[in-house]
């Protein structure tokens, strides 16, 4: 028995979200295991490449290669914004990365398309800013009270990585390339640019880390996030539309902050119980989802009206 359209959407979106709330996991867990930035983003490129590149010789797909978009993109959201993701997960816990990644990569991207396309704000994003200043705002000083430090150099790491992926997200609307075409590109030339600079110049630490670690860290980020969350994230989108598809994966990475208290063992302060709170309420934005229910009941009631 075949699945409907509406039965696949949520089957694509289950999977997204579970492989990125496992990307928040995971990437807190290379600091456990003693994983390296340097050493996991080349590892994490490498694979993808490998895997990537002989589909694309194969299918005569690799002109738009050549291209400076594909370029661009990888250098921003590919090395730029993996660098310092990774990074930061060494200094700050999964919730941060929930309130500072994640919860400011909405707004971050509302910004940039206002500096670099002229898109004005909407009442919505309006509504977003305000939501996410007061919370970050009541947050640093319910931080400070408990710890007398506000914000960390994690945090700032992740602050800037939401920047970065919003640049990315916006050039990625200017530019139009397909989903396959961005994988690929953002893939492929990472590791081109990146793996050569990380073999010749880059410290490297794989002897310290378990075999078993590296390995699952290598496949669960090079193919997992890496090529299939990109897939199914546009199987999504195609079946259930951009803004519920995008809603309810930005959940994901607060659901992980969540797990991290019993699964990595992860303070959870009052604090930061606000912060996610609060800029999940300003990423989801759920009032658009009451008055899509309240436009939905009023085409409801008028077509029993029209066929009474």
């Amino acid at each position: 028995m075949a699945l409907s359209d509406r039965a696949q959407g949520y089957f694509f979106l289950i999977t997204t979200m579970c492989i990125w709330g496992g990307f928040t996991l995971t990437a807190r867990l290379n600091a456990l295991w003693h994983i390296n930035t340097w050493d996991i983003v080349a590892l994490r490129f490498s694979l993808a490449f490998l895997i990537l590149m002989p589909i694309l010789l194969y299918r005569r797909e690799a002109s738009f290669l050549l291209k400076k978009e594909p370029f661009i993109l990888a250098m921003i959201g590919g090395v730029i914004y993996c660098l310092l993701a990774y990074s930061a997960f060494h200094y700050a816990p999964t919730a941060h990365a929930a309130i500072f990644l994640n919860g400011c990569i909405p707004i971050c991207t509302a910004i940039v398309a206002f500096i670099l396309m002229k898109q004005a704000f909407d009442r919505h994003t309006w509504a977003s800013l305000i939501i996410m200043i007061t919370v970050l705002g009541i947050m640093s000083l319910l931080m400070y009270r408990e710890s007398g430090i506000p914000f960390g150099a994690g945090d700032g790491l992740f602050f800037l990585s939401a920047i970065f992926w919003a640049i990315f997200t916006v050039l990625l609307r200017k530019f139009q390339l397909s989903a396959w075409q961005a994988m690929c590109g953002v893939a492929i030339w990472s590791a081109v640019i990146y793996v050569p600079i990380y073999v010749l110049f880059l410290p490297k630490d794989l002897s310290t880390p378990e075999p078993q670690h590296l390995m699952f860290q290598t496949i669960f980020h090079g193919i997992f996030v890496v090529i299939i969350a990109t897939l199914t994230y546009v199987e999504a989108i195609k079946r259930l539309g951009a803004f519920k598809a995008g809603s309810i994966t930005n959940l994901a990475p607060f659901l992980a902050a969540i797990l991290a208290v019993p699964l990595l063992n992860e303070p959870l302060s009052i604090a930061m119980l606000f912060g996610l709170l609060g800029m999940a309420i300003g990423a989801l934005q759920p009032w658009r989802w009451l008055g899509r229910q309240d436009a939905l009941s009023q085409k409801l009631e008028q077509q029993k009206k029209q066929s009474s």
